[in-house]
């Protein structure tokens, strides 16, 4: 008992540094695909972040997810700083014949990260024109109120968990909050200089580094294991083994769905559609991944790469709403479509209706509560970076400093001694 229970909570605490792996790989394809003049800013955002997530999570955000059974079926936790004597497993027999698999410390080290996760998200959304003090100040507030509010919704058993809604790893709970929020952010915030001419065309911003961006990629896949597998709670070798598979089938089935519907839509072998692609298949199979087949999974991939090109486009040209990573579209809507794909095809007893009022519960209520924060912050110190400092760049402007120490003349990059 002692040594199984040890083998579940070291898996569980291998897990968590997955997911802060996550954050190197959100850093990195955030950098991607900005511009060089904006690369500081965005990994700035994204160190901060994890500090502030981890510490809001302890004071706040923890005891107001996961509140105790006091407050099943309810709507919001409880207010105070994460119990530490009870993190404290000493007797590790008693623990493993109680039925738990890991110690509090684990439980919360685990759930902070995605916490942090889901803060993470909008940082690209609202990239190379948003405030950095204001923004860091959302940061902080999403991830100490509402992010841990809808959280307890389900994983806090509170309503939408007593209505039997399911969200294994945060198809909703993490993504499509986070996406939610950063559209309003978006929103709220204007798209970049430039971007939508008076006449109707619209510019292309490209990133400058797609190797960055496929970097970044690959990091959130290889996280993705830590995501989805450490949330089966336990080393159980068939259920991990199992989450890991149908994880790599929808990564994979929505990065082959995303290359075909480029094609269809630009002519072009379009390598950052591909990238989001996998992420949405990533986003979508995580509702479900322990629920599902292989087949299923790969169903559920290849309709989140299918989604992302024309929501991209649609986000893009139709509502005219500037994203420069696709996080609304990856995260957002992918988000959904994975918690839907739930109901209808996770083994098991599961709503379709339930699922669908869960998924916009939360996408909602994480919206209204991004949208008060950001108003205010806009009302009061304002959100958006002046026209001469956006031109400039943030790196300056904010930061007083370059991301690289290079220079192009005659176009050859070469080292500079300044």
């Amino acid at each position: 008992m002692e040594a199984m229970f040890t083998i579940n909570n070291l898996w569980i605490l291998i897990a968590a540094a997955l997911v802060f792996i996550m954050h190197l790989g959100f850093s990195s394809l955030e950098a991607g695909f900005v511009q060089r003049k904006n690369v500081v800013n965005i990994l700035f955002k994204n160190a901060m972040i994890i500090c502030i997530g981890l510490l809001t999570y302890y004071l706040i955000g923890y005891n107001l997810m996961y509140p105790g059974e006091d407050y099943a079926g309810g709507f919001i936790g409880a207010f105070g700083p994460m119990d530490w004597a009870a993190g404290a497993t000493a007797d590790y027999v008693a623990a493993a014949e109680s039925g738990a698999t890991y110690t509090g410390y684990t439980d919360f080290i685990f759930q902070a990260m995605f916490a942090a996760t889901c803060a993470t998200i909008v940082s690209g959304a609202v990239a190379e024109r948003v405030k950095l003090v204001p923004f860091l100040i959302f940061a902080t507030l999403f991830v100490a109120l509402s992010y841990p509010i809808t959280g307890m919704w389900k994983w806090g058993g509170g309503w939408l968990d007593a209505m039997g809604f399911y969200d294994f790893a945060g198809s909703t709970l993490v993504h499509a909050a986070g996406g939610f929020a950063a559209l309003a952010a978006i929103i709220l915030l204007g798209a970049r200089r430039g971007k939508y001419r008076s006449d109707g065309r619209i510019t292309a911003i490209p990133g400058h580094s797609m190797p960055l961006a496929a970097i970044g990629v690959f990091l959130l896949w290889f996280g993705w294991f830590g995501f989805n597998g450490g949330s089966v709670l336990s080393a159980d070798p068939n259920l991990v083994s199992l989450v890991f598979v149908t994880t790599s089938l929808a990564a994979a089935a929505g990065g082959v769905a995303a290359f075909f519907m480029a094609y269809i839509l630009f002519k072009s072998y379009d390598l950052s559609m591909v990238l989001n692609g996998i992420l949405g298949g990533l986003v979508g199979i995580t509702a479900g991944a322990d629920v599902m087949t292989g087949v299923t999974a790969i169903v559920i991939g290849l309709v989140a790469g299918t989604i992302i090109p024309v929501s991209i486009v649609f986000f893009d040209k139709t509502l005219k709403l500037d994203d420069p990573v696709g996080a609304t579209s990856v995260h957002g809507v992918c988000g959904i479509w994975g918690t839907l794909a739930v109901g209808i095809f996770g083994i098991g007893e599961f709503s379709f209706l339930t699922q669908l009022i869960g998924t916009l519960a939360v996408g909602a209520f994480s919206f209204v509560t991004s949208f008060a924060i950001f108003g205010v912050l806009r009302a009061t110190m304002g959100i958006r970076v002046d026209e001469e400092e956006e031109v400039r760049g943030l790196d300056l402007g904010e930061h007083d400093m370059h991301a690289y120490t290079l220079s192009k003349e005659d176009g050859v990059f070469q080292l500079t001694n300044d």
